[in-house]
């Protein structure tokens, strides 16, 4: 009898909770039923025209078929060097200090296998999206978390975070080596102004850790709010790194474009371990990737503006249905509260229910960590007349768990 071989990092992983949700939804799609589907991040509109003309130009010059360069061809390394120069007054080296990646979360798995020792601790806040976590759980390492405060119109209570991570710190042992933060928030849509990464590299300085800042979706943000950037603050290339994908802001999430920057030690480390595991983005694609970084960002204003008027819709619609919702400052995502009728189902049962009895998908809190109980997250990809007849449904559904609550 063959004795069974265990895989002891697969271990470390829990089921995804988002494939439960996802295993119901192609169920539910099998059966017939038109499910209105908010639960992925998975931009519904078209790239832009000028992006794939560049795609098709480059493919069809054979020379591009090769293999490519792993850490980005200059072009592109140039082009993000460029985009950070314009958008954040920031200079870097395109050689040593930036990075293109397959995409955020390849690049995030790929650092922290890089630049992970065993036993070596992360800080992460809970909720988060899970590559953030599990990254350096697969690459050997441990994770502290806290959970994440903010108020109503979805700002970080920031004074809140560094009482909490000074409190991490004070309980952690071994000492936490990487701080990860991500704003625009995925889930929960947060956001936190300049100051606050001041503050971050000042405490990265005193206390000798690096600092991965996440912004992917610092380009979709309204109401006049701009996402700031780590590599703004003077200094910060000594403590931290960035990341960014072209998914959200140029609708390439197929694509897998994204790219790191910052402090040289983290990006080479990044840099040598991609030259040993891949042969870097198909050409055509950085190609076009250039493009997107150094032509017309109207195409991004234009999404962005989509995006905001679909929560809009959303909001306004959903609360006639009896489940109010407040707006938030960015992102492609509605974090919402569950309605106090059905708190009491948590938010994978709700999701679940809610999937089946009403036909719309959304992605339970819970999948996000501990703190993201009582929540689910909305991702605004269904155009307005899907969104008003999702709120239909959802008024029925939501009819139920009222009346029971007045009979009892």
């Amino acid at each position: 009898m063959f004795d069974e071989i265990q895989f002891d990092k697969m271990k470390r992983l829990p089921k995804y909770v988002f494939a439960e949700v996802n295993e119901l939804k192609m169920q539910e799609r099998r059966a017939g039923a038109d499910v209105i589907d908010f639960s992925m991040g998975n931009p519904d509109g078209d790239t832009p025209e000028h992006i794939r003309s560049k795609l098709v130009e480059s493919a069809e010059k054979t020379k591009t078929h090769g293999y490519s360069v792993s850490k980005g061809i200059p072009k592109l390394l140039k082009a993000i060097a460029d985009w950070y120069e314009r958008r954040y007054d920031c200079i870097l080296d395109p050689e040593t200090e930036c990075v293109a990646t397959m995409g955020s979360k390849e690049g995030y798995a790929h650092l922290a296998y890089a630049v992970t020792n065993p036993g070596d601790v992360a800080v992460v806040p809970d909720p988060t999206y899970p590559i953030h976590e599990y990254s350096f759980i697969l690459a050997g390492g441990n994770v502290a978390k806290f959970g994440i405060k903010f108020d109503e119109h979805y700002r970080l209570d920031e004074d809140q975070f560094f009482v909490d991570l000074e409190r991490v710190f004070a309980d952690t042992s071994p000492k936490p080596k990487y701080v990860l933060v991500n704003f625009p928030h995925n889930p929960t849509t947060v956001t936190v102004t300049q100051e606050f990464y001041v503050r971050l590299v000042a405490m990265a300085k005193e206390k000798r850790f690096y600092v991965i800042s996440d912004i992917a979706y610092g380009d979709i943000t309204f109401d006049g709010y701009v996402t700031p950037s780590i590599m703004s603050v003077p200094g910060a290339k000594d403590v931290a790194v960035e990341s960014f994908t072209l998914s959200k802001s140029y609708n390439m999430a197929g694509w897998r474009v994204g790219f790191f920057v910052g402090n040289p030690k983290l990006i080479g480390a990044l840099q040598k371990i991609k030259s040993w595991l891949d042969y870097g983005m198909f050409t055509p694609i950085q190609v076009a990737a250039t493009i997107a970084l150094n032509g017309d960002q109207q195409c991004v204003r234009d999404i962005t503006e989509k995006y905001n008027h679909r929560q809009e819709v959303l909001l306004e619609a959903f609360e006639r249905a009896g489940w109010k919702i407040n707006k938030n400052e960015s992102s492609m995502f509605v974090w919402a509260k569950l309605p106090e009728c059905v708190e009491h189902l948590g938010s994978l049962e709700f999701s679940k229910r809610l999937l089946v009895e009403a036909g719309v998908a959304v992605a339970p809190g819970i999948g996000f960590g501990s703190h993201g109980e009582n929540y689910v997250r909305i991702a605004l990809i269904e155009n307005d007349n899907r969104i008003r007849q999702a709120a239909k449904n959802i008024k029925v559904f939501l009819k139920q768990f009222q009346e029971n609550k007045q009979d009892d």
